[in-house]
Formats: C-alpha cells, structure tokens, sequence
C-alpha cells in the first residue's frame, strides 16, 4: 500500500521533533510543518487508525514500528539529498526545499544510484 505524501512529511516531522525535543506534540507539528492544528487532528487522527502513531492522554504522540520506519526512510532520503544537491553547490536552504520536493517522488532505483554517486562523490 502507498502512503500519501502528505502523511510521509507528518511522520518525518514527527521524527524530527523526537529527534529534536525527545516528544511529539500536536502543536509543534502545525508549527513546524505550518500548518493548522485542524489539519494536524485530521492527519494524526488518519496515521493513529492506519497504525503509524500512538497518543496518550496528554496528547503525547508515538511512532510505532510502521510509522519509525517510514519517517526514518523518508528523514535519511531528505539527509541524503540535501548533501548531494549541497554537493552539487547549491545552497543549504534551496538543496533543503528540493530535498523535500524530490524525496518521496523518486524511485527506489534512481534514489539508491544518487546516494552511491553522492558518497562516492564526497568520499564517504
């Protein structure tokens, strides 16, 4: 099954805030993705049924194995990215949007021959 776009960068976000601040709210979701909180009720409300989160009564939320695995495959392709295109000489913040742009779009094949070109490239 194919996850939407839309709840790929809601797990990233929410990998990187665990990352970032050790917890995962509602609210530092619409801030980072800048969002609403309507918005970020909807699509926990979507990732809590197809089993990607848990929340607890404080309103805590929780990547399960699923949700870990999909935001940590889309945060290293965004990491991946964004070196490369820095690489190239583009600018941390542009390489970052493209990052973004690009990530969840390309296949499995073409993402996996930039990443080797790119750690070749760099030395890695």
């Amino acid at each position: 099954m194919r996850i939407l776009e839309s709840s790929e960068d809601y797990l990233e976000a929410m990998l990187m805030m665990k990352e970032r601040y050790g917890y995962i709210r509602s609210i530092d979701i619409a801030n980072e993705l800048n969002v609403t909180k309507p918005s970020v009720s909807y699509a926990t409300k979507r990732l809590r049924q197809n089993g990607y989160i848990t929340m607890d009564d404080e309103g805590l939320i929780t990547l399960t194995d699923a949700g870990m695995a999909i935001a940590s495959r889309i945060y290293e392709r965004h990491r991946t990215l964004t070196s490369f295109f820095v690489y190239l000489g583009v600018d941390e913040e542009t390489a970052r949007e493209d990052a973004c742009k690009v990530e969840h779009d390309l296949s499995e094949v073409t993402y996996e021959a930039i990443k080797a070109h790119a750690l070749r490239g760099m030395g890695k």
